[in-house]
């Protein structure tokens, strides 16, 4: 088996603050003995959850058990996930904002037994829908519990009571077309809008329709300058059409013919 170091694009405050609610939590059960330290189990989580390392390649890079790695990587998110603010307590941040922003995100999972409710048919894979709250300049104000990615946008929202928080404290939300009727303090951003007016445009002016062909003035590959496209048709129209290729139609019998070498016959 091969190693190579790599990098995780985490800062080391985040490594520390991982390791000392591991430590904890250990202190708290009154564990003697680990195969991996805080540290060393914080780096293991992370990894897992920034890089999306697979758990067998976890396991053996830090030479532990499979079994062993799914249990401290889902004991640090247990950990993580106890620190979190619930809505209640975010929304004293948000009313502080200038407007808020909601949207929907799919993190990515691999198949279950069960798979029809996980799979999201907008994203063409199988994952779970968080929804997600961020301010004017997109920084991450409160992230939702999981729910199956086939969840409707518009149907997670209302299961978190996330619009009717929003509305009770009257804080300007927007929002893309996922959430088209939501109502309360939440408006669809004028981004989506021309986003799609752009698109229909671009799909028409594309199209292969009867109007899409050259203009009047426009040269054909066969047409000499000075001669629009109507005349060329109408000329090539209106001229005689031969009996057989390379032989001239007369309306008129033939008065002599001529053999190879020229003599009237």
């Amino acid at each position: 088996m091969l190693s190579y170091p790599a990098a995780i694009p985490l800062s080391t405050r985040s490594l520390n603050h991982l390791a000392v609610l591991i430590r904890a939590h250990r202190e708290l059960r009154r564990s003697r003995w680990r195969r991996l330290d805080p540290g060393r189990q914080a780096l293991l989580a992370l990894a897992h959850l920034r890089n999306g390392d697979t758990l067998t390649r976890l396991a053996a890079g830090f030479k532990i058990g499979v079994t062993t790695a799914w249990r401290y990587a889902r004991e640090a998110i247990d950990l993580l996930a106890a620190t979190a603010d619930d809505l209640a307590t975010a929304m004293d941040r948000i009313r502080l904002l200038a407007y808020a922003i909601l949207d929907g995100t799919l993190i990515s999972i691999d198949r279950v037994a069960d798979q029809r409710p996980y799979y999201s048919g907008k994203h063409k894979r199988h994952g779970m829908n968080v929804q997600v709250i961020a301010d004017a300049t997109g920084r991450l104000v409160w992230a939702s519990a999981a729910l199956p990615g086939s969840t409707h946008d518009l149907t997670a929202a209302r299961t978190h009571s996330i619009i009717d928080a929003l509305t009770s404290a009257d804080v300007m939300t927007f929002a893309d077309k996922g959430y088209q009727g939501a109502h309360g303090s939440v408006r669809r951003s004028s981004g989506a809008a021309s986003g799609r007016s752009c698109h229909a445009g671009r799909r028409r002016s594309t199209g292969r329709t009867r109007r899409s062909a050259p203009a009047v003035n426009a040269r054909s590959p066969r047409s000499r300058p000075g001669k629009s496209w109507p005349s060329c048709a109408a000329a090539h129209a209106a001229r005689p059409r031969s009996c057989r290729p390379f032989s001239p139609c007369t309306t008129s019998k033939p008065t002599a013919t001529q053999d190879e070498k020229g003599s009237v016959l």
